[in-house]
């Protein structure tokens, strides 16, 4: 016995060991792999945190809609731009940053259009120069922006800046700043003017989100600081900034008394307030107009920039998906005004290896003192410990751990020690189980093993054009039908055609599902317009579907309803299988999709339904309705339904209704129920309606909404359900 409690803790023991190893190589050696889903996990974190009050001290000027829409599209004139910087300045505004950069000349101003038409005259307004000496006499900090990828034409001019970089004890031989290309600069008259300027470059990481940002970038052997640094020298009268080094990279940047600390290249990680508008935003329309309270802006720092979707400057952050590249910068200014930094410096490598070994020995070695009942506590225990330590230790202190891997330790050792302990500790049932597993398995493992024993498998990833149909009320229809004969040459009656349509539009049949079809365009082959052939293809099959029921009426046979469901996404494709038996086959999220799209035929009463990612690729023209903007069972992200009635331009009195129709959904997703409940009413009482359930379907929400109003309502149905 003493012998077996040994052995059985030295399993443990390696056990541990080779779990810790094991995490620690693909922590250490793939880093980007853990990274992507570890920084996942880290925006969940400040979505639970939610937002956090900042100093104060920053504003955003928001070039937004409504700016545009007085002023008129952007550019604008260089004048228009003076006025909303010398009101500001007015003001006794702190300091002003730019975050938009002025490449070109002003082609609206006076003196360039009297130039290219050769007329002559004196006194003629120049916007440029006009813009150049307000800055002059402003405190303004320029934008500009860095080429970081090497292209035939690019700009290698340099910005003058009044800051000195002095770089400590940096390892011989190593950059490990960004390094860019070129440069796209303001023009000379107005960047010569300016006190100092700074770049505005917000890098997502290979996600897409905004996590961290330069605060410095290496250009032609020199360091540049960001706008957002630039400021902070600015204001705080730093000559010189040291950038401090250890054996991994940059540690820190630090200027007077102020210490920032980085990543190894040199970029801060971003403690984000909170969503849109953390910050005080003034639309750039009433500073324009002077329609502000002046002290509200006394001292404080002002950044130029913009929240308007066609201008482009919006990203992805843990919080949002679309989000002002202006209040990034906010953020970053905010932070160091604060120093409520977050940072990993490089040593917590070391820490997180130490983490991973810690939880993996201790989790082992105490499932194998404990009752088998009591693993799932111990595991939801660490799990939820650990969860909490990194939460604190973030918002509380700044650190950031690895979340990923000491998780997967403790799942894992969860995992491996109840196994082993289960088999080891009941090893007479284990046996009964192995015996049992042996008389059944035998001929299953031997085909599974033929299966699995091919050549090469050719697998890739590809968008492809989903298809999934299905027969509506097929199970009454065969339980009428007693004799089996009978009702297999009825639904071979109508497979035969559709198989028929589907391949004549070069689309792959992948599988009949009892009564379904499951088919998809542009695999193996590609297929151009794949969306449209897809579509076509649906639309045709519903014609003859009409003409077969015909024929089944004229035999006394059930007539046959169907739903159609299509989607278009990236998939993995390839053979699978083995030389005996093998399979060209899709799978991937995109399939299920399509397949919840399709179920969701009965509830709009509708016939063939898309995703917007179909509609999306359409190149053809086609009659559409919208159904609804929803979150399917098992998906997070919601997605647009969408009827398709038929192909090019509706009929005068279908029109009519769709028009209607569509401007109901508008109001209703603008939560003016209680107008398009009128309308949905109108089009519900209309007896030559198209459709008779989506009506009821939106009068019943609407009414249910003036009821009890929604909070934060953002026209998405819940399916609760995979129909």
């Amino acid at each position: 016995m003493k012998n077996q409690k040994l052995k059985k803790f030295l399993i443990y023991l390696s056990l541990s060991f080779i779990l810790t190893i094991i995490l620690s190589v693909i922590y250490i050696f793939f880093p980007k792999l853990p990274d992507s889903f570890d920084n996942r996990l880290r925006d969940y974190l400040f979505t639970i945190r939610g937002e956090i009050p900042n100093t104060n001290n920053v504003v955003i000027i928001d070039i937004d809609e409504s700016s545009i829409k007085e002023l008129g599209q952007w550019p604008w004139s260089r004048n228009k731009v003076s006025t909303i910087i010398q009101n500001l300045t007015d003001a006794n505004i702190g300091i002003i940053g730019m975050d938009i950069v002025f490449a070109e000349e002003d082609n609206s101003s006076p003196h360039l259009v009297f130039n290219k038409y050769g007329v002559k005259k004196e006194n003629i307004p120049n916007y440029d120069l006009e813009f150049a000496q307000t800055i002059s006499n402003s405190p303004i900090i320029l934008g500009y922006q860095f080429e970081l990828e090497n292209k035939k034409f690019i700009n290698k001019n340099t910005p003058n800046i009044p800051a000195i970089f002095i770089e400590k004890s940096k390892p011989q031989n190593e950059n490990y700043l960004i390094e860019a290309s070129g440069t796209i600069l303001n023009i000379p008259l107005l960047q010569d003017s300016s006190y100092s300027s700074g770049f505005f470059n917000n890098i997502p990481d290979d996600s897409g989100i905004i996590r961290s940002v330069p605060l410095i970038i290496s250009f032609e052997e020199t360091i540049y600081p960001s706008l957002a640094l630039e400021i902070i020298r600015t204001i705080t009268d730093s000559k010189k900034v040291f950038v401090n080094y250890d054996e991994n990279g940059v540690v820190n940047l630090s200027l007077n008394d102020i210490t920032i600390p980085t990543d190894r290249y040199g970029r801060i990680l971003v403690n984000f307030r909170g969503g849109e508008k953390s910050f005080k935003y003034y639309s750039a329309i009433d500073i324009y107009n002077n329609n502000f309270h002046k002290e509200e802006l006394e001292g404080k720092i002002a950044l130029v920039g913009t929240s308007a979707a066609g201008l482009l400057d919006l990203r992805a952050t843990p919080f949002e998906s679309v989000y002002p590249g202006v209040e990034v910068h906010a953020n970053v200014i905010d932070n160091i005004l604060k120093g409520d930094f977050i940072y990993k410096a490089s040593f917590f490598d070391g820490i997180n290896i130490l983490i991973i070994f810690i939880l993996s020995i201790t989790i082992i070695l105490l499932t194998t003192y404990t009752p088998f009942w009591a693993n799932p506590i111990i595991f939801s225990l660490f799990f939820s410990s650990y969860i909490y330590l990194v939460y604190e230790l973030l918002f509380s202190y700044g650190v950031v751990l690895n979340i990923l891997f000491p998780l997967m330790t403790i799942l894992f050792a969860s995992i491996f020690t109840t196994l082993f302990d289960y088999f080891y500790n009941l090893k007479q049932e284990a046996l009964i189980k192995k015996k049992f597993a042996s008389k059944v398995s035998k001929n299953v493992m031997e085909d599974l093993l033929n299966n699995t024993n091919s050549d090469k498998f050719q697998v890739n990833e590809k968008e492809v054009t989903i298809f999934f149909s299905d027969i509506r009320g097929f199970t009454n229809t065969s339980e009428k039908m007693n004799n089996a004969k009978n009702l297999i040459e009825y639904l071979n009656t109508y497979m035969e055609p559709m198989s028929n349509i589907i391949i004549k539009y070069n689309g792959t049949i992948d599988k009949y599902i009892g009564d379904a079809i499951m088919a998809y365009w542009n695999a193996p082959s590609d297929v151009k317009n794949h969306a449209d052939m897809a579509l076509n293809a649906s639309l045709e099959q519903l014609e003859e579907l009409n003409s077969l029921n015909k024929i089944l009426e004229k035999e006394n046979k059930p007539t046959i309803d169907i739903g159609i469901g299509i989607n278009t996404g990236k998939v993995i494709v390839g053979e699978m299988g083995s030389k005996r038996r093998s399979d060209y086959t899709v799978i991937g999220d995109a399939i299920n999709l399509g397949s919840r799209v399709e179920s969701l035929c009965k509830y709009y009463n509708s016939r063939l339904n898309i995703t917007n990612f179909t509609k999306e690729r359409l190149k053809e023209e086609y009659i559409f309705r919208f159904l609804d903007l929803v979150r399917v069972k098992g998906k997070n992200e919601p997605v647009e339904i969408w009827q398709v009635l038929g192909k090019g331009e509706a009929e005068n009195s279908l029109k009519e209704e769709l028009d209607l129709y569509h401007k109901a959904i508008s109001l209703y997703k603008n939560c003016d129920f209680e107008t398009a409940l009128e309308l949905f009413t109108t089009l519900e009482n209309n007896p030559l309606k198209t459709n008779t359930n989506i009506y009821k379907i939106y009068l019943q929400r609407c009414e249910e909404y003036i009821k009890t109003p929604p909070n934060n309502f953002d026209g998405v149905y819940e399916h609760t359900t995979k129909a």
